[in-house]
């Protein structure tokens, strides 16, 4: 692909962007903003004056840096010096700068004066009055961030996971009933397994395409029809679900799906990986000229630019590109790969089914092993267990194991963490248990320091196993409490406790981002259902979708070893 001057002054406005978050030198920074403004309004290409060996210096503004900075971006496509500047910047805060008002310099400020690196922080900051102390906003400037990120947050209406697949799965099954549909694959963020979805994009392919069309539109949960042509259609469901589908041919579908999976960043890489080839890659195929040289398959396709083919979860441009060029891409984790589920609730609290029925249902999936966690009795809305009543389950788990087969119930219980950390159960009860998960379910407002001096105090307990669901999350309607996750990860590692990714539907805690952390400071992660019935053990699919987005492997999950090398594991904490 042709590198235009918009393309080079987009890098050089980002570097500027990071620059100033940065706080580097402001002459530094205005110097990729002039350039930037210099190419958005020069006339000639710049890509024609490096082909033609033409001296950049010579434009106003542009020194030997920029001018070298100008010729690697037309010859690679990419610039390793914005590549370093992403790698030292969370990778959330450039969101910051979508919010209307939110320019670098405060930005910069917010991160630097309050630790602000997501939307979700920043709101959580604005509603707490933290931002107006802060030198240059004050109490309108406070509110006026708070309506800016109401309205980027409903512009941009999305549909959890699960959700989404309550309405694409039923969808994709009655596409493929069609006579002389061949292929229906889901793709987009769906895919990926993003936490939340936009959209729906489903590609077919077909002996007849104008079939597929009349049968989509005539879908019993269509409400409207917003476009309609020979193989494409777009519809809007009754649960307000825009749904596009488009009917490829078997030659290109492979390179469709490629396309239409994304992410955006990682396709844009893909594509300047294709130009360093000499190749263009479309959604219907890889070019050469005018010669197509693959797009069958999706493997053809990245193996075309001399990668090995991705797996959806990881195409964010988080180092994946780098990765597969190094042959080092993870073999992620599958859910066929779970031998038991760390974390289920039964009627004894507040779940829904007896000790029996839960053992049975996991058993019936497959699983070794599932430990009965109930709440703890601090938890009174959900009639968590005294250390008497705890005891009485236990005998009762010890009669089920001996009745049972092919399945074995673990002792536990999901502690409450106090405010000040202790445990709410007395250690003489802990000690029986075959593991501990605390949680905290109180007090989500606490300061960053003292929320994370609170879940560190109770990870130093002897007898803690697993923090659950680490960032007190839901989906939609309560953001995560502020801590400091990379100290939580280390003291996971040095005490030899473990974290949970709770794939319940409205949680899905941890983030992608931190269960990679998890695994590069080599602390295991507990993919668990926080079941409350014996049809939740299902949602553990979602669980593993987010464990595949942070990059984990078998090897970095908890739960997927077998009972007899699980069992040392939950014993082996570090006083």
């Amino acid at each position: 692909m042709p590198v235009h001057n918009a393309d080079i002054a987009t890098i050089f406005e980002e570097i500027a962007d990071l620059l100033e978050i940065e706080n580097a030198n402001p002459f530094r920074v205005r110097a990729y903003r002039n350039a930037a403004r210099q190419l958005q309004g020069m006339g000639v290409p710049a890509a024609d004056m490096v082909a033609k060996g033409e001296d950049l210096t010579e434009l106003p503004g542009i020194g030997d840096d920029l001018a070298a900075k100008i010729k690697e971006i037309v010859e690679t496509g990419q610039c390793q010096f914005l590549e370093k500047l992403r790698k030292k910047t969370p990778p959330t805060i450039t969101e910051l700068l979508k919010i209307p008002g939110l320019g670098p310099k405060r930005v910069r400020t917010l991160y630097h004066e309050l630790d602000v690196h997501t939307i979700e922080q920043l709101a959580r900051a604005a509603r707490d009055g933290r931002i107006r102390a802060l030198p240059g906003f004050g109490e309108k400037t406070e509110a006026t961030i708070l309506e800016a990120i109401s309205a980027h947050v409903e512009k941009q209406a999305r549909f959890k996971l699960a959700v989404a697949a309550q309405y694409a799965e039923p969808f994709r099954k009655y596409l493929e009933t069609i006579p002389g549909v061949k292929q229906v694959v889901l793709a987009g963020s769906y895919r990926r397994s993003r936490e939340t979805v936009g959209d729906i994009d489903i590609l077919v392919t077909a002996t007849d395409a104008e079939k597929v069309m009349d049968r989509f539109v005539a879908y019993d949960e269509v409400k409207d029809v917003m476009a309609r042509g020979p193989t494409r259609a777009t519809v809007m469901l009754k649960s307000r679900m825009q749904v596009d589908v488009r009917v490829v041919d078997k030659d290109c579908f492979g390179a469709a799906l490629q396309y239409f999976t994304g992410s955006k960043a990682h396709n844009i890489e893909i594509r300047r990986l294709a130009q360093e080839r000499k190749l263009k890659i479309s959604e219907y195929g890889v070019f050469k000229g005018e010669k197509r040289i693959a797009g069958d398959t999706e493997e053809s396709v990245y193996r075309a630019v001399g990668l090995p083919w991705v797996p959806p979860e990881l195409r964010e441009n988080r180092g994946e590109i780098e990765a597969a060029r190094a042959g080092k891409l993870p073999k992620l984790v599958e859910f066929a790969d779970l031998r038991g589920d760390l974390h289920a609730h039964t009627k004894a609290t507040d779940g829904h089914n007896t000790l029996r029925e839960m053992a049975e249902a996991a058993r019936e999936r497959g699983f070794e092993y599932i430990a009965v966690t109930e709440h703890s009795r601090r938890l009174t809305v959900a009639h968590g267990l005294d250390p008497q009543r705890l005891r009485k389950q236990m005998n009762e788990i010890d009669r089920l194991n001996g009745e049972l087969k092919n399945i074995t119930i673990l002792k536990g219980i999901e502690v409450d963490i106090l405010e000040d950390g202790r445990l709410d159960l007395p250690d003489d009860v802990l000690s029986e248990l075959d593991l501990v998960v605390g949680a905290v379910h109180s007090k989500f407002h606490l300061s960053r320091a003292k929320q994370t001096d609170r879940i560190l105090r109770a990870m130093d307990h002897p007898h803690f196993t697993i923090l659950a669901h680490p960032t007190g999350r839901l989906l939609d309607s309560r953001e995560p409490y502020d801590v400091d996750m990379l100290r939580i990860i280390r003291q996971a590692r040095s005490r030899g406790c473990f974290l949970e990714l709770n794939a319940y539907p409205d949680r899905l805690d941890l983030i992608d981002v931190y269960c990679q952390m998890a695994r590069d400071e080599e602390v295991l992660v507990a993919i668990s259902s926080d079941a409350h019935g014996t049809r939740d053990f299902d949602n553990l699919i979602y669980g593993v979708g987010q464990a595949r987005r942070g990059w984990l492997e078998k090897k970095d999950v908890l739960n997927t070893r077998p009972l007899k090398l699980l069992k040392p594991l939950l014993k082996r904490t570090i006083s």
